[in-house]
């Protein structure tokens, strides 16, 4: 059975920025589907940052930051809840599905590092792995395709329902329901063992940011940088 007929768990994160070096967790969701799209398993989190909530952040998820400190759990022990989820569904073998991974999984990342945490990779031995990023694979498959990546492009694009962007939980079932139907479209990708996959996604991340620094260097910044690791940026020494 390919691995986008089988159970898969969807994560997502809404911060207060998009610097994984410096932003925080504002919420948080980890979601299973079943091969029959129905969701047995759901966790969310919504946290106080132990800072203020950018405007810019706020109107984009709906969260402030009154409402965050007012109910939000301590950061401290939702980050290693969330650190521990994540590491128990990558524990488990079932394929971890992040849109944009690199972000996601590295602030998590950064986080665990703040609070003196375990990160994920030290929780489990090694890299985070299995997981499926839809951006990361739209762009392998599809190349050449113009217009927008983002999570509600790649829906409108799949033909796949997101009724609350910004939703930490509706986003991360988007993300699973977006990469099933990439696996229905894309055989050659939806034929791939989840090691397998990863790995290629290793270096097809690599190559996209590879592609967009010449580009960026070209056109607008000779010294621009674009980060090549995927699914998680290693930290500064």
């Amino acid at each position: 059975m390919s691995w986008h007929q089988g159970p898969l768990v969807g994560f997502d994160l809404e911060t207060t920025g998009t610097d994984v070096e410096t932003d925080r967790i504002v919420t948080a969701a980890l979601v299973r589907l079943e091969p029959d799209g129905t969701v047995t398993e759901q966790r969310t989190w919504l946290l106080d940052p132990g800072v203020a909530i950018p405007e810019q952040a706020s109107a984009i998820h709906g969260i402030g930051t009154d409402h965050a400190r007012k109910h939000g759990a301590r950061a401290a022990s939702a980050v290693e809840e969330i650190a521990h989820a994540v590491a128990g569904v990558l524990r488990s073998g079932v394929p971890l599905v992040v849109m944009n991974a690199r972000y996601d999984l590295s602030l998590l990342d950064r986080e665990c590092g703040r609070y003196g945490l375990d990160s994920v990779d030290e929780r489990i031995g090694g890299v985070p792995s299995p997981v499926i990023d839809p951006l990361v694979i739209d762009k392998h498959v599809d190349k050449y395709r113009k217009g927008k990546r983002a999570l509600q492009a790649l829906c409108e694009h799949y033909g796949v329902t997101l009724s609350d962007a910004h939703d930490a939980t509706a986003d991360a079932v988007a993300a699973v329901r977006v990469v099933r139907q990439m696996g229905e479209r894309h055989r050659p990708v939806s034929t791939l063992p989840p090691a397998e996959l990863h790995a290629l996604q290793v270096r097809a991340a690599a190559e996209q940011s590879a592609s967009l620094q010449a580009y960026l260097r070209r056109t607008a910044n000779p010294a621009a940088v674009v980060e090549q690791a995927w699914p998680v940026i290693p930290r500064s020494r």
